[in-house]
């Protein structure tokens, strides 16, 4: 096996009041893909960060192709060759796929003038080998989340980097898109590439990389060949603990019906009817750009309904607001937290509270400080938020944990209907569970739950009954006992079937 190109070891990083990183190890071998896994706050972004030179290590080494090195900034190390692909996007709606991929290191002739047709050119040739259906000249926000996520990758493959860092890259890519992916990632270790991918979805650590290293709240735990290990091991390094059953559910008995949706129609939904009863996990599946999330926008008065109808207990239901919508008792977790969900510049306290305000109002107005506080604690130790504090930015928490605190503030409105919006994008295996049971406490305690997920496993896991979607229809509906995933396929690709009692 060749040497490293990449090695970090002792590895330190502290904030006040946590710390971070403690002696942790990493190698990147070219040719190979070495995957960097732990539960959401292990560590794994921090120490990217550290090696980006977005934060100085307090200390350990970095040894890059030989040298030890440590990069002033991020641009230090994208210049050294070291490449990366964000987790969260980091693009500009406003301009071109080509403007967003080259943007601060513009293709100019000797006198300045920016060559508009050799970087559209080669955009173009970046979108063809990502097999990306759009034109360098589109503006990027007029992309559904999926295609900006391969526009963020084109982005990072244009820097012809030697280390290439990728952080969740198919968090938001359909299943065609990922196949993209991982024949370029083939064609980067052909080419001698070393590749570090972050991902919480152990299926593709065993489909695409050679070598995992594994943190726990911020230590280094293994290195290990993939070849080596199952799936259980895996997980058992990476929580500490064994996961006796991965989706929990909970049998349920059927109740009356909460939300009747009837032939509604908006922007990218065509006419889709479905029900939810009291005590039931709804499961929506379905291809990227079936309409999930449109229908779910439409029923909280984010997308504008123009026909159809709405009832709630029977009672018909009009929404013009996603605030209507909760004053109703219907809760929208969003699949986009960073767009939808979450106001960066506020507290973990501040973003938790934020849609369920009035409830911790006194009968003057005044808002009651202890009731506010003692509720969010307790929602950050149920759902084991990894924070200093309330009082934290809620940016500075890791991915999954953002994503805790979305749900939580949903959950914070104490809503009858729940609608999660692929609530667990992003979220470890561990905490995806400590989820899952807390979604079960409120199934049991009658709440109706809508999961709109691209997870097929996690569909047919979690939910009691199930509905499919093609092109903004309801292409299929079935009980969980008497769904297969030959099915929801057949459905999702537009085949018509049911097989609801």
């Amino acid at each position: 096996m060749p040497q490293p190109i990449l090695h970090l070891s002792g590895i330190e990083k502290s904030f006040p009041g946590v710390k971070a990183l403690d002696a942790v190890h990493l190698s990147v071998t070219p040719g190979r893909v070495m995957a960097l896994v732990g539960e959401n706050g292990a560590g794994k972004s921090t120490l990217m960060k550290v090696l980006t030179g977005i934060y100085r290590a307090d200390a350990g080494h970095i040894v890059y192709d030989g040298q030890e090195v440590s990069f002033p900034g991020p641009r230090h190390s994208q210049e050294a060759g070291i490449g990366i692909i964000h987790q969260e996007l980091n693009l500009l709606p406003e301009l071109t796929i080509a403007e967003n991929i080259f943007l601060g290191r513009e293709k100019t002739s000797r006198f300045g003038r920016i060559l508009w047709g050799e970087m559209y050119a080669e955009a173009d040739r970046l979108l063809a080998r990502l097999k990306v259906p759009h034109n360098a000249k589109t503006r990027l926000g007029t992309l559904g989340i999926g295609a900006q996520q391969m526009v963020e990758i084109a982005k990072a493959l244009s820097f012809e980097s030697r280390v290439i860092i990728m952080d969740e890259p198919t968090d938001a890519l359909t299943d065609t898109e990922t196949e993209a992916l991982f024949a370029v990632i083939e064609e980067l270790k052909a080419g001698g590439r070393g590749i570090v991918y972050i991902s919480h979805r152990l299926a593709e650590i065993f489909a695409i990389c050679d070598d995992v290293t594994v943190l726990r709240d911020g230590t280094f735990i293994a290195e290990r060949p993939v070849a080596e290990l199952d799936e259980e091991t895996l997980i058992e390094m990476m929580v500490g603990r064994r996961l006796d059953e991965q989706y929990p559910r909970v049998r349920s008995v059927p109740r009356e019906t909460s939300l009747k949706v009837s032939d509604l129609r908006a922007n990218g939904v065509n006419g889709a009817s479905f029900s939810v009863q009291r005590g039931e996990i709804l499961g929506v599946s379905g291809l990227m750009g079936s309409g999930r999330t449109e229908l779910m926008r439409a029923i909280i008065g984010a997308n504008p309904i123009t026909r159809g109808t709405l009832r709630l207990f029977g009672a018909p239901l009009a929404v013009k607001s996603p605030k209507d919508a909760i004053d109703a008792g219907i809760a929208y977790i969003s699949e986009d937290r960073k767009a939808d969900g979450l106001v960066a510049m506020l507290s973990v306290k501040e973003n938790m509270t934020l849609a369920a305000l009035q409830t911790f109002c006194s009968t003057t107005g005044r808002l009651r400080h202890t009731a506010e506080r003692r509720a969010v604690d307790g929602f950050i130790a149920r759902f084991a938020i990894k924070t200093p504090g309330q009082g934290q930015a809620i940016g500075n928490l890791s991915g999954g944990n953002q994503q805790k605190v979305a749900i939580a503030k949903g959950l914070m409105t104490r809503p009858k209907v729940l609608i999660l919006d692929e609530p667990t994008r992003g979220v470890d295996v561990g905490a995806k569970k400590e989820i899952y049971q807390l979604i079960n406490t409120f199934k049991e305690e009658g709440m109706s739950i809508i999961l709109v997920s691209s997870e097929m496993p996690e569909i047919l896991g979690m939910s009691d009954r199930i509905i499919v979607m093609h092109e903004g229809r309801v292409t299929g509906e079935f009980p969980a006992e008497d769904a297969t995933q030959e099915k929801l396929m057949a459905c999702a690709v537009g085949n018509m079937e049911t097989d609801a009692p």
